[in-house]
């Protein structure tokens, strides 16, 4: 990983609106935008959207934070082939990591705003600790489709297969299989969500299979992210039986074409507004929020993950 300078970001303890848990207390370096956080060895890192996947780090179970670097320190040339308006850019968006079959494998997404003009890659590492990530290429490009290739989620299901979901700010997201030993899509691409207006943003899905409720839950973000404290960001929670759905609301309805594409689940609070770009695991729920104390930049922000009586999640 390549060092460099990043400023000194504070995320205090405070209940979301929709909580019934606090934010874990964390300092440190914490600005984070389209987070994803993993466990390995004891130490917590954070993935996030930036000048070549920007990298932060815990040592102490998620206390402290620091920066720790970033994953490519140049653009590669398959970024500028695959996505041209991206020419020569470091902004990586999007990162998201899981530990499979021996590996730890990274996706992540390339675009520019307003443009469906997109693409996923795939780097791998025998750990996050030891770094020498390996590049495995190109896995999915979109111009004119029906999708929009940004915010790749590797889900492995309840019999250990993986799955892909992604997409897609204007369009509804997609899921596939996976290939265990090339870690590329194979077979067709089902949707899983979509808003009943193409106008309405839905993006960023994190899928997990919770045994003992025996449900994929569906999380994912709808409206406007990324201009600060006038984001409306917030997001939303679906359930299925079946990996490719279709996945319900609380109320029972199927997602696709409706207002919302899920039941609310967290819209923030008077500081840290509009949350959303969530990566939720086993054991917890990370995503960002625009802190209206400090001029609107991205902090991570995380809880515990709990379920009520019903089985649906909560914090």
């Amino acid at each position: 990983m390549i060092l460099n300078k990043a400023s000194l970001l504070l995320v205090s303890t405070v209940l979301a609106k929709s909580a019934v848990g606090a934010f874990w207390n964390m300092t440190g370096y914490t600005y984070c935008h389209d987070p994803v956080v993993y466990e390995e060895d004891g130490k917590y890192y954070g993935f996030c959207t930036g000048d070549g996947i920007q990298v932060i780090k815990s040592e102490d179970g998620g206390k402290k934070w620091e920066f720790a670097g970033q994953i490519f320190d140049s653009p590669l040339k398959e970024w500028d082939e695959a996505v041209p308006p991206h020419q020569g850019s470091m902004d990586v968006w999007a990162p998201d990591i899981e530990y499979y079959n021996g590996r730890v494998w990274l996706y992540y997404s390339l675009s520019t705003f307003n443009s469906g003009t997109s693409a996923i890659f795939l780097a791998s590492a025998e750990s996050v600790g030891t770094g020498s990530w390996r590049n495995d290429g190109l896995i999915l490009k979109s111009a004119a489709d029906d999708f929009n290739a940004i915010d790749p989620n590797l889900v492995i299901d309840k019999e250990g297969n993986p799955w892909l979901a992604w997409g897609s700010h204007w369009r509804g997201l997609k899921i596939a299989r996976v290939d265990p030993e090339t870690m590329q899509l194979t077979g067709d691409f089902t949707t899983i969500a979509r808003r009943s207006s193409y106008e309405n943003p839905i993006e960023a899905p994190s899928i997990i299979y919770n045994k003992e409720h025996d449900y994929y839950y569906l999380f994912v973000s709808i409206d406007y992210c990324c201009v600060g404290v006038d984001s409306t960001y917030k997001m939303v929670v679906s359930r299925s039986k079946k990996i490719t759905g279709p996945y319900l609301d609380k109320e029972g309805n199927p997602i696709i074409d409706t207002k919302n594409a899920g039941t609310i689940f967290d819209t923030g609070n008077d500081r840290y507004v509009a949350v959303g770009h969530q990566d939720v695991d086993q054991k917890i729920i990370a995503r960002h929020g625009y802190d209206a104390e400090d001029n609107g930049a991205s902090h991570l922000l995380i809880n515990d993950l709990k379920f009520d009586k019903d089985g649906w999640p909560t914090y």
